[in-house]
């Protein structure tokens, strides 16, 4: 009788849903742990009393004909659809008009929406930090900050988490992968909220930003299905967030909000602030994934394709159909 094959997948970012959904569509069990309180990772949502705002991911774009799929999927289901902004260019004080044939799509309320859909079909143990693997006579074993380690021996491991992250986890269990995740540089991004208490005047929706220490500015009201306060979200750029990595949130606010003022920007009325110490690689690295069938060990992310969400969901899928390969031989 063929074994049961139970993975453990850490990491529920879209590159672990992606790839998880796909293990289990093809019959396998598969268990997902995430040290957030939600799936998501980068495609995240802050929320308060009246007012939300995506502080990571921005958008979206689909280009390849399966993640274009994916999407639509998705849009049926009624947790994305297509953003069109007034987009500007902002190389000096006043903005460019900047004409786009780039499809742009958002989650829908929230840019949560697609990874909570996801994740509604599987089972994610949140809140739960996997520091340690180890590999039994029986299979994997992992090692859980809340929990110890866990009783359950595991068919193979996969993670999908931030290079940085997944290094010391790799080190003792596969140095040639640990190798391979510690040649990823990867950047990070202040990210500013800001509240106003009536919509704002600007000739824009969204802009990037190519002086000073701002690179992308966005009215997240302007995107559908939003409701409440009208928020904007501002992202530093990665030189000077990695300039300023370790500074107060208070004083990279008021940097920050001074360049959205020198580009017309008003004050707001309240404004809350997120650090994301991993949030792009540079330069980004092109192996779509990393797979290791003699000892059932692989990884996924974005930092291995490219970066971005359709590149973290390819990145994903292709894992699975790796480790399915391997399983289908066994």
């Amino acid at each position: 009788m063929r074994p049961t094959v139970h993975l453990a997948l850490i990491g529920a970012g879209i590159a672990g849903l992606a790839c998880a959904t796909a293990l289990q569509r093809a019959g396998l069990e598969v268990s997902l742990f995430d040290k957030s309180r939600g799936p998501g990772g980068r495609m995240s949502t802050r929320r308060g009393a009246d007012w939300q705002c995506d502080h990571g991911a921005q958008y979206f774009t689909a280009r390849d004909p399966a993640f274009r799929a994916e999407v639509a999927r998705w849009q049926r289901a009624g947790v994305a659809g297509v953003w069109e902004p007034r987009l500007g260019t902002f190389d000096g004080a006043s903005p460019q008009g900047r004409e786009s044939t780039v499809e742009r799509f958002v989650g829908v309320p929230a840019m949560t929406a697609p990874a909570r859909y996801l994740a509604s079909a599987l089972a994610v143990h949140a809140l739960t930090n996997i520091e340690q693997l180890r590999q039994q006579t029986h299979g994997w074993q992992i090692l859980s900050a809340e929990q110890g380690w866990l009783e359950t021996r595991f068919t193979a491991v996969l993670l999908a988490v931030p290079a940085p992250q997944a290094v010391p986890l790799l080190q003792q269990a596969a140095p040639e992968l640990a190798a391979l995740a510690g040649s990823a540089v990867m950047r990070g991004c202040w990210a500013l909220m800001l509240r106003f208490a009536a919509p704002v005047d600007l000739p824009f929706d969204a802009a990037f930003v190519n002086q000073g220490p701002l690179r992308w500015i966005a009215r997240n009201s302007s995107k559908p299905s939003r409701r409440g306060e009208e928020t904007w979200l501002l992202h530093a750029c990665a030189d000077w967030t990695e300039a300023h990595l370790e500074e107060g949130s208070e004083s990279v606010a008021a940097a920050l909000l001074s360049a959205f003022g020198q580009l017309g920007g008003p004050a707001p009325q309240d404004w809350t602030v997120h650090r994301w110490r991993y949030a792009d690689t540079e330069p980004a690295l092109h192996e779509v994934c990393a797979w290791r069938p003699d000892i059932g060990l692989g990884l996924c992310g974005d930092w291995l394709n490219g970066g971005k969400v359709e590149g973290a969901w390819l990145s994903g899928q292709a894992l699975a159909e790796q480790a399915l390969r391997s399983f289908a031989r066994c």
